[in-house]
């Protein structure tokens, strides 16, 4: 009993699980609860086992454009014999070994699980009044590509709250007394006013809604389904729920559904900085990103934000050099600016959650969503943005390097 106790003590889920299924004797002395909890885990692994098999990759692929191609050098008939259970699939998923990380971005295009963190200021408009659709629509034509191409897609993104005060401030506008209309005082600018810098917990409740519908609507046009996962910083705190958190990811990546993670705002506390060791605090999107890469074991991670990517010193400062390949363990080269308007972190913060990722294998894009095409040319292998390399890179990035011998070569 001491090996069934130390289970119980960790809440080996998994574990117990199969003691239940291999000895029913044993089973008798768990506890009820854990008992109950682990039975319902079984039951969820043997409905998984009766669904029909993943096949359904070559016909999203079919119903979608001809670019599913570019990522996959993988004819059908190869990705037709990829179909196996549903079961099998989570298996992959979670018992997926980490691989070290990629070395130039001409690798980029053999990343299989990739997440996309849109920041604030790529979602909402230059005004910041509401969010700019037409960006959201071709940057999620690009990650239906991906997903469509056979890979896996997680996006982490922002945006809620600002959806919620575009609403909420047409609410109260809509919700003035007669009096207070009639009235020579203009109160228009005052309540918007209110509505975007006092009510940021109600701004998100109401704007989640609208966003994971708006996302619905727009990755149903490529035949792909989307889940929503709301997260607090606990839920990566307490090993419980931190368990059954990427548990969920896992089931909804082997159904071939886009998990879109965001921060419950609504009910989550303001950040606050942790003193565990070997883990990241969760402060903003950026830390969530790279955390939710690692423990999914993610192959590259593109953070989009308004800026091109990372720089020797402050952008807006004489001489900047943006840098195409990054070390974190060159950060003290390295000056940092004002953070944006728009989002919770800075590039300072951007770069910390960066290197966890590299150190646990996963590469990272820092780059501009504001511009066409970013993330289809960075998985084409194009120079887009500062990728995170464990490669000692100063100066010319190892491309420009290439094309300069080649040039020099034919003279």
């Amino acid at each position: 009993m001491t090996k069934l106790s130390k289970m119980l003590k960790g809440k080996k889920m998994n574990e117990i699980v199969n003691i239940i299924r291999n000895n029913s004797k044993v089973s008798l002395k768990i506890p009820p609860l854990i008992k109950q909890t682990a039975l319902c885990a079984l039951k969820t692994q043997r409905l998984l086992n009766n669904i029909p098999p993943k096949t359904m990759i070559q016909k999203r692929c079919i119903s979608s454009s001809s670019s599913c191609q570019i990522y996959s050098s993988e004819n059908p008939s190869t990705m037709q014999q990829r179909g196996v259970s549903l079961s099998s699939s989570l298996v992959q998923h979670s018992s997926l070994d980490r691989r070290s990380a990629f070395l130039t971005r001409s690798e980029l295009r053999n990343a299989k699980r990739v997440v996309i963190k849109l920041g604030s200021a790529v979602v909402t408009r230059a005004d910041g009044q509401g969010l700019a659709l037409g960006r959201l629509a071709a940057i999620i034509e690009q990650v239906a590509e991906i997903q469509n191409s056979g890979a896996d897609c997680i996006m982490v993104t922002s945006g809620a709250v600002a959806f919620g005060k575009q609403r909420l401030s047409q609410e109260l506008l809509m919700s003035m007394s007669m009096r207070e209309t009639l009235s020579s005082m203009d109160r228009t600018s005052e309540l918007k006013n209110i509505a975007q810098n006092d009510l940021k917990r109600p701004n998100a409740a109401v704007g989640q809604s609208g966003l994971m519908a708006l996302y619905g609507a727009m990755f149903r046009n490529y035949g792909i389904i989307v889940g929503q996962v709301l997260v607090t910083r606990q839920d990566f705190i307490n090993d419980d729920t931190r368990e059954q958190l990427f548990n969920t990811i896992r089931e909804l990546m082997a159904l071939n559904i886009i998990p879109i993670i965001n921060t419950n705002d609504a009910v989550s506390p303001p950040p606050q900085e942790t003193s565990m060791q070997g883990t990241l605090n969760i402060t903003d999107n950026d830390s969530l990103a790279s955390r939710v890469a690692v423990d999914i074991n993610a192959d590259l991670a593109i953070l989009m934000s308004d800026v091109d990517g990372i720089y020797d010193r402050p952008p807006k400062a004489d001489g900047a050099q943006l840098l195409h390949y990054f070390n974190p363990k060159n950060m003290d080269d390295i000056q940092f600016g004002e953070k944006s308007n728009y989002g919770t972190g800075g590039m300072e913060s951007k770069v910390i959650s960066a290197g966890f990722a590299l150190d646990h294998g996963c590469n990272v894009i820092i780059c501009n969503g504001l511009k066409n095409n970013t993330i289809r040319n960075i998985m084409a292998g194009e120079t887009i943005g500062t990728m995170f390399s464990p490669l000692e890179i100063k100066g010319s990035s190892v491309e420009v390097l290439a094309k300069n011998a080649r040039s020099g070569s034919r003279k």
